[in-house]
């Protein structure tokens, strides 16, 4: 075995592996996980605050 069938074997190793990813991040069993996960960095967020120009009802550009 040569270098060039090491890289070969190498390159069909790593394209079957990247396509198996995509048909496994791609079925459709896997959409609500995936859709729920997506949701992970918000659920920390604390709710935003209300600042005085919008309590009063407009924004501080048209009040000034």
């Amino acid at each position: 075995m040569d270098v060039n069938e090491l890289r070969g074997y190498i390159t069909l190793t790593t394209m079957l592996t990247f396509l198996g990813i995509c048909w496994w991040a791609y079925r459709s069993r896997n959409r609500s996980r995936f859709e729920q996960d997506a949701l992970l960095p918000f659920l920390d967020e604390p709710a935003p605050e209300r600042t005085e120009a919008r309590a009063e009802g407009g924004t501080r550009e048209e009040q000034g």
